[in-house]
């Protein structure tokens, strides 16, 4: 879910007794003096993601450096032939890392004995097709993946519904001010500044090899919140 926090400070104005005289109008700019009045609000908006992303990848060792790599680079082959068999284009599969670390046992007294080398590698997909992210990663595991993540759902364009969430936030921070300006005997001149402090999105989390397939779609929300 994502969630966008905005800051909205409104001036607030002195209601004129009945009966007064009219009065020029207020200047452009409030002075310092004058009353502010921040609100906090929060704006929700729903759609059903339509991207999974998952990182997968191959982690082997071996007594030489050399020969670490070389399995790695084998198997890892295996999964991205898989990858390219099961639909999966180009664009949507990007090396995320790449690494060989000597590996070593530790006696108490004694200095660390080299064991050998673990290499790793690690790639990013995207799967356009959400509902068949589970059965890929089943097929994943059985080419050589021995390192994945749980899917993390994803809206490929978030910025259409993140609009809907900011502008109800907006708008709900701004009949927020209405309501606390009238019980207050003032009312609201105009909005100062508006700021928008982040966003929350869904997390993700991680599995040796894998985790039991969810059902798909899952609509998640995108929440904004203004202050």
């Amino acid at each position: 879910m994502y969630r966008i926090a905005l800051i909205a400070s409104a001036a607030l104005m002195t209601l004129p007794a009945a009966g007064a005289v009219a009065q020029a109008a207020p200047p452009a700019f409030l002075p310092v003096d004058g009353t502010v009045l921040d609100v906090v609000a929060e704006g929700t908006s729903t759609r059903v993601p339509d991207l999974a992303v998952i990182e997968a990848g191959v982690v082997t060792q071996a007594a030489s450096a050399s020969a670490a790599m070389q399995q790695n680079s084998a198997q890892m082959a295996r999964v991205l032939a898989a990858l390219r068999k099961a639909g999966i284009a180009e664009r949507d599969i990007q090396t995320s890392s790449i690494g060989l670390a000597p590996q070593y046992r530790y006696e108490q007294n004694q200095a660390p004995i080299l064991t050998g080398y673990q290499a790793t590698n690690q790639v990013s997909v995207r799967f356009r097709d959400v509902a068949k992210s589970g059965s890929i990663l089943d097929l994943l595991v059985r080419e050589g993946a021995n390192n994945l993540s749980r899917p993390n759902l994803v809206i490929e364009k978030p910025e259409p519904a993140l609009d809907e969430a900011r502008a109800a936030a907006v708008a709900t921070a701004r009949a927020r001010a209405e309501l606390y300006a009238k019980a207050a005997g003032l009312r609201v001149e105009r909005i100062l500044s508006i700021s928008e402090a982040g966003e929350r999105a869904p997390g993700r989390s991680w599995c040796r090899p894998c985790a039991p397939r969810p059902n798909w779609p899952i609509p998640r929300s995108l929440p904004a919140s203004a202050n």
